[in-house]
Order: structure tokens, then sequence, then C-alpha cells
């Protein structure tokens, strides 16, 4: 049984494929009857997955191809969710490495490798997008190899397999130039192949490590991962043993085994598969289940640490409550403990003042994913700029660096350079391809917050980047990325368009008439660096005399409209992001303006 299982975990930098890919293995796999229709981006199981068009959590799915059955997981390709992959290392056997026939290995591709290679997996090389314009398959075998020889692979890992071809249009081949250029079953010949059956023991007790957490409507929570040895049924009576050392006895109440679209009810968990077993109340990521009661605990990988961390806090404002159902710090905190149960890269601690916690990740990313999930659930909650956590180290003060990529136009380079400057960035590389000019620096991860809108708008639009951990070195000092101030409203009401004319050309505004505004809330954007009290809604004085030609006829320009991760990006430390179902608000901590004078007096004094 266990010769005919093979388990692969999908790896690759965000957008080179990995989804679309999974889904045309899938349909080769004859996942779908003669009937039913081909899902898109089947494995994209969350609004915001297919919003955003990226692979926010692990997920996986099976395909039963010739007397084999392929577990395969797919990973996110964004660094922020590193997490993921980092954890689905413990249940495969193979990787399948996505590369852009175009753009080779990225720095996500190197991190999330580097892992696998050092868990000894099998690599099999996916060249993706050999349709696309400049397409340089050859050039990008080369790449993949130099990389496999800094990675330090062994001689195995670097004999992988490389296939070719285009996962939009169906077909991939191991020889681009001889091969016919028809189907996927290539590929999937090629995991038979290449990864080796799981090591599992199957005549010996169950044993399981929980790698991953589900939710069923029905069963509640079900532990995800791959059975290390025997087979455990529905009704078996099975041991949890938890990280503190405690056992707990519980009974199987299901056997999930994942298929095409949906986990389907299997009657057996046995050795070597990658199944999902309910029947705990209670049960986290990196836990053991065992048949016997004196079984030995099994290692979890280990996972990179947080680097930066917010506070999240009950909504305070003057429109608390009127959007959201779930307003209480009680709710919070509930909701944020329910998410560290999944998401073992996030951490929630308690602050000092009460009703706040905070929220440390990977990146400011995978907390504004956070942040939205709740508002969609709908919590109203206050969110604080990112800040980076920092280390003593020889009674040293050190902060997280990170390696920046980025790739843009020849004519915008000047004004990158400028920007990564000013954020104290450090070029190591520069080069050109066909896109125009490439840059690698070392930048501290404040440098990086917020710089992603300035690479768009200084490229307009064409500016990519991505980042990877490097390391903790000393601080290096103070960085300011904002060099704006702010309109800042000095009554509550309804904005009036009388009174937003004149503001407009103070700077630029983010609200338009009819909307509700209140005393300390952010406005619009100071081009000079102060910060400018203004009265949005005053409304106009009538008489009743009617003369000709006085009646301002002038429209406002459209407001500026940040989505989440934007704000939280752009407000300053003595400013917060208001997320509720339906609004998104910048305010000052500090409501009442007479209160922050008095903090900003204090501070100076």
């Amino acid at each position: 049984m266990t010769d005919k299982i093979r388990n692969i975990a999908i790896i690759a930098h965000v957008d080179h494929g990995k989804t679309t890919l999974v889904d045309k293995l899938l349909e080769a796999g004859g996942a779908y009857g003669a009937h039913q229709e081909v899902t898109e981006r089947a494995m994209d199981s969350m609004d915001l997955e297919k919003e955003k068009g990226i692979t926010i959590k692990s997920k996986n799915t099976s395909i039963h191809w010739n007397d084999h059955t392929i577990n395969i997981i797919d990973t996110p390709g964004h660094a922020d969710f590193g997490g993921e992959v980092e954890r689905v290392m413990k249940m495969v056997d193979g990787v399948f490495l996505v590369v852009d026939a175009y753009e080779g290995p990225q720095a996500q591709t190197r991190f999330v490798l580097k892992k696998a290679l050092a868990e000894g997996l099998h690599p099999i090389v996916v060249v993706n997008k050999v349709d696309r314009d400049f397409a340089r398959p050859a050039e990008v075998r080369d790449m993949v190899l130099e990389l496999f020889l800094d990675l330090d692979a062994s001689e195995e890992q670097f004999e992988a397999p490389f296939f070719y071809g285009s996962a939009k249009n169906g077909f991939f081949v191991s020889d681009l130039e001889n091969d016919e250029q028809k189907d996927m079953l290539p590929l999937l010949q090629g995991i038979i192949d290449s990864v080796p059956a799981p090591e599992a023991k199957a005549e010996e007790p169950f044993r399981m490590l929980v790698s991953n957490i589900d939710w069923d409507n029905y069963v509640g929570r079900v532990a995800l991962g791959k059975v290390l040895s025997g087979q455990v049924q529905k009704g078996d009576n099975i041991w949890l043993h938890r990280k503190d050392g405690t056992k707990v006895r519980s009974k199987i109440t299901r056997v999930f085994e994942y298929g095409a679209s949906a986990s389907d009810e299997s009657a057996l968990a046995a050795a070597g598969n990658i199944v999902g077993i309910s029947g705990f109340e209670d049960i986290d990521i990196g836990e053991t289940l065992s048949l016997e009661e004196g079984a030995e605990t099994l290692p979890f990988v280990n996972i990179d640490p947080p680097t930066i961390t917010m506070q999240f806090s009950i909504n305070n404002g003057p429109f608390a409550g009127r959007d959201g159902k779930h307003v209480t710090s009680r709710a919070i905190r509930e909701r944020l403990e329910r998410e560290i149960k999944t998401n073992i890269s996030i951490e929630v601690s308690d602050a000092e003042q009460a009703g706040v916690f905070n929220v440390s990740a990977r990146g400011a990313m995978q907390i504004a994913v956070l942040v939205e999930t709740m508002r969609r659930e709908g919590f109203e909650l206050l969110v604080s700029r990112p800040s980076v956590i920092t280390k003593r180290i020889d009674d040293k003060l050190m902060e997280p660096f990170e390696t920046l990529y980025v790739e843009c136009p020849d004519d915008a380079l000047g004004g990158v350079m400028k920007t990564l400057a000013n954020r104290k960035a450090r070029v190591e590389n520069m080069g050109t391809n066909a896109h125009g000019a490439t840059l690698e620096a070392t930048v501290s991860t404040r440098g990086i917050i917020g710089f992603e809108f300035e690479l768009l708008n200084l490229t307009s639009g064409h500016g990519i980047m991505s980042h990877l951990f490097k390391e903790y070195a000393p601080h290096c000092g103070e960085i300011s990325t904002r060099s704006t101030g702010t309109l800042i409203s000095m009554a509550t009401g309804t904005a009036m368009q009388y009174s937003l004319l004149p503001l407009e050309d103070r700077g630029k505004l983010f609200i338009e008439p009819g909307d509700e505004v209140y005393e300390g809330q952010i406005i619009g954007e100071n081009p000079r660096k102060v910060d400018l009290a203004v009265n949005p809604v005053k409304e106009k004085a009538l008489t009743n005399h009617r003369s000709a030609g006085k009646d301002n006829t002038t429209t406002l320009a459209p407001p500026i409209k940040m989505g989440l991760e934007r704000s939280i990006e752009y407000i300053n430390a003595d400013e917060l992001v208001e997320a509720t179902p339906n609004f998104l608000r910048i305010r000052k901590r500090v409501l009442d303006p007479n209160e922050r004078k008095r903090m900003e007096r204090k501070s100076k004094g």
C-alpha cells in the first residue's frame, strides 16, 4: 500500500503559477468526472486568496492515477506566509520547485528550497511559462543548478529531473526540442519515478505528527498530518501527546482523505498517507497522535521567529459599535487565540494597557490579511503601525535586516536609488534584464515598510520587489518613511462640499462630501511636514438673496482611497487605522487636540 503513495509539496515564488499547475494536474489525473465542471484555481478556497490571486494557507489535495495516490500540498509563495511552508516539510518526501521561464528563481524560492533541501526532500524542477515573451528555459535551468550549489544540495538532489512547459496551456515535457507538447502526463510519471514512497512502518502501532489544523462544520477541529506508522479507523481510541507533556485519550469520529475539490470521508488512515483525523476538541500543530500511551513524541520543524509587531485594540472612536457585531476586547482576544492555533507563525501577547494586544508576525501583509479576515467576520478594531522586534545582543541594540530584490524600468532607477538611500539601504548588486534594471540591497525591516507603494508610484506600476529575512544586525538609526503631514478634522459631522473645496488647495483629500467624520480623524495629506487642523463639516451660511454667478460650481477631485495594507504602512507611530466591516478610517491615537498639544509639550520638555 505504502509503495503506491507519493507525497509532494509545491513551492515557488509568488505568481510563478503554482495554483494553476495544481488545477491542471487534478484535471490530468482524472479528478473531474466527464460532466463535472473544471474549477479554476480550485485550491484557493479563501475569498481573500481569490481576490488577491495569491495563496495564503497551505492546502492539500490528492490525485489517484495509475493505481497510485499522489498527495499534493499547495503552499504560499509570499515570504510573509513562510510559516505555512515550513511546517508542511514534515509531511512530504519531495518538492515541486516551480520557476518562471523568464524570471528564474526569486527570493522566496531560495528561502523555501533551503528548508526543503535541509529536510532531505527530493526536488523536481518545473520550468513554467515557456510560452512567455523573452522566456529563457536553458538559462533558467543553469540558474536553478547554481542555486542548488549555493544551498549545499546533495549529489542526489543536484541530479533533480527538469520539466519544461506551460501550466496555462496544459503541457509539460522533459525535452522542449524533441518531445511532443500535448499533456501533463510526463509530469505525473515524473512524480512516480523521482519521488520515493514515504518511509512508513505499516506493522508498527499508529503514530502521526499534527502538521496542520483544518475546520469542519460538523466535527470541529481536524488534525492533518502524514501517518508515520500503523493504521487507524473511525471509532478507534487514540492518545494525544501535548507539547506540555500531558496526554489525552479520545475516540476518532472521522477520518478524511483529501480529494479533488473537497475532503472525502475515508475508512482508514493508513501508513504513509496524508489524512485528517477528528475527535479531539482541542489540538495544536506540532503535537503527536498515537495508539499507545507510552509512544515517543515526534519532533516538529523549527519555525523562523516573527520580525514585526503591531497593536490591536478595541475601537474607542466616536463611531464605535455602529458598524460591527464584535466590538469588545474579549471577542478580539478569543479571535486572536483561535488564529494562533492554526497559524503558528503569529504570536499574540497582552500589552501594558488594558484591551490592547501585541500581534507579532513575519511581515505587515500577514497581519493585514488577518485584520481583513476579522473585518469580514464583523469585527471592529484599531490597528497601529508595524514596528520591528529588536533584540539586545552583547549589550548592542539589534534589529532585523532583509535582502531586498527590486526590478524596475531604467528611467526610474535614479528615483528608486534615492528612496532606498533615504531608507538607509545598502545596495549590494546591480544588473539588467529584458525589463530594465535589477537591484539587490540590504535594508532594515523598518526601511521596507511602505516601500512597495512608493516603488509603484516611482515606476508607474512597473516595479517589482521581493524581500527575505537575512539577519539581526546593529540598529541603523532613525528612518523617516513619510515626508508629508496630515489634515486633521477639528469637528464631528458630515463632510460638506463647501468646506472641502478650499481644503483641496491645502493637500490631497481622503474623504468626499457626505462622508461622516469625527474630531481627530485624518481626512487628507498636507504636502508640508506639519499637521493642520481643518473643519470639513462647515456648511454654507444661507441668505434669502440669490445673486447671479456667485454659486461655486467647481467640482472636487476624487479622493485618495487607501486599502488596508496601504493605510497600515502609511500611518505614523501616533496614528491608528480604524478597521470596521464597511469603513477604513485613519485617525490620531489621541483625538482631543488640546490633549495632543499637552503630550507634545511633555515629550519636548
